[in-house]
């Protein structure tokens, strides 16, 4: 069995900074950003929770879909800024929209969890335990911002984007995962919840980044990986059709696709409305080209992710 994507669904929260608006916080400009990132907007929560969010990408997925939530059997919410601690986001979720059946748990695996939970619910599914998985990314990455911080608080944004996999008869495409915890210095967040965390610098509660370490982390690893996947499933590079990467940073994806000498116009954006939506940016795109009708059947998709941790991951689905 394999897990067809049957519903997307996406939320973006209306309140947004854009470039101008950051230049009265912090020393940039809007052309700066730009060059460097491709980024133009970024939306940032009100009244909105990361739960919230998760709960309306969700709602969206499962209309598509025509599913009911008592039909789910999992629930995965990929995040790493819930506005909980205890219970789980999945849990919060469950709740809200009345999953009594779904077993539920959050994955906290930064900008590449959609990607893990997208691989870990084909396994599921593959393994006959579960046949209706909702996963979800969803983040408020503005509550660990330091607006002070020009290399930081120009990149991120608030989102949720959701999928619902349901089984049906296929074959599993082989994918890739992969974590170095050695190089997990290079993008940290400390926890505000440490003993004694009144002792702790109040900058290190917020993220913190090494941009050119993950730059060329991201520029080396992603089409590594991509190369291996299409290596396991042996299948080359002009068979997908769609690139459909972590939106992080423009020129990260002009770069991955110069080095995997692939057709730029393959590797879809939506970066420079959002910015880094960390987990939730795959599910987001995936769901606007969906709802745009550029996805057609028995295309060939080709997902990755990479960030903190330091992880990346890949994997190929058909539409």
């Amino acid at each position: 069995m394999i897990g067809r994507i049957c519903g997307t669904g996406a939320y973006i929260p209306d309140n947004y900074l854009d470039n101008n608006d950051l230049a009265e916080m912090v020393e940039t400009n809007d052309e700066w950003i730009q060059e460097r990132t491709g980024i133009i907007r970024r939306h940032v929560i009100e009244e909105d929770t990361t739960v919230s969010m998760a709960v309306k990408a969700a709602g969206r997925a499962m209309s598509m879909g025509g599913l009911k939530a008592e039909e789910l059997d999992l629930i995965i919410v990929a995040t790493v800024s819930s506005n909980i601690v205890l219970p789980s986001a999945a849990c919060q979720v469950q709740k809200e929209l009345g999953a009594v059946n779904a077993t539920c748990f959050d994955m906290n695996a930064a900008c590449t969890g959609f990607m893990f939970g997208y691989i870990a619910a084909q396994a599921y599914i593959a393994a006959g335990m579960y046949r209706k998985i909702l996963i979800i990314g969803s983040e408020s990455l503005s509550n660990y911002i330091n607006w002070k911080d020009r290399g930081t608080c120009i990149l991120f944004g608030d989102g949720a984007g959701a999928a619902v996999l349901c089984a049906k008869e296929g074959t599993v495409y082989q994918s890739a995962t992969h974590s170095d915890g050695d190089s997990g210095r290079y993008l940290t967040c400390n926890s505000r919840h440490n003993k004694g965390w009144d002792a702790v610098e109040p900058d290190d509660t917020y993220i913190k980044m090494d941009g050119q370490a993950v730059f060329k982390f991201a520029v080396k690893k992603v089409p590594q990986v991509i190369d291996e996947v299409l290596t396991k499933n042996q299948m080359d590079i002009q068979e997908i059709d769609w690139f459909i990467l972590h939106q992080a940073n423009k020129r990260i994806i002009d770069s991955i696709a110069k080095r995997l000498g692939a057709d730029r116009d393959k590797f879809p954006t939506n970066v420079e409305e959002y910015g880094n939506t960390s987990s939730a940016s795959i599910p987001i795109l995936l769901d606007e080209m969906n709802r745009k009708e550029m996805l057609k059947p028995g295309q060939k998709i080709m997902m990755a992710g990479f960030g903190a941790g330091l992880s990346w991951g890949a994997a190929i689905l058909t539409w």
